[in-house]
């Protein structure tokens, strides 16, 4: 078990995330994306960035905490949960 854990650490750079990241994760988790359809458009304007800079930074957070998010598509809508 030890050794799946270890693995699991391996995996999550959350301390590489930047401050952009950092809050969309936590604004992610205490979303109801898993059950709501995602919106870009409404991440944008939630925080004042174009939807470009959200696109690479749910890329980033996928490439860099792959543990605490998952994206997913259902019911012909992206979802996004995180943990």
């Amino acid at each position: 078990m030890l050794e799946v854990y270890a693995l699991y650490m391996a995996d999550d750079q959350s301390t590489d995330l930047d401050e952009f990241e950092t809050g969309l994760l936590t604004w992610l988790v205490e979303s109801d994306f898993h059950v709501e359809p995602w919106s870009t458009s409404k991440a944008a304007k939630a925080f004042m960035v174009d939807e470009d800079t959200i696109y690479e930074a749910v890329a980033s957070l996928s490439r860099k905490v792959p543990s605490r998010i998952q994206i997913f598509y259902k019911d012909g809508a992206l979802h996004i949960a995180a943990d």
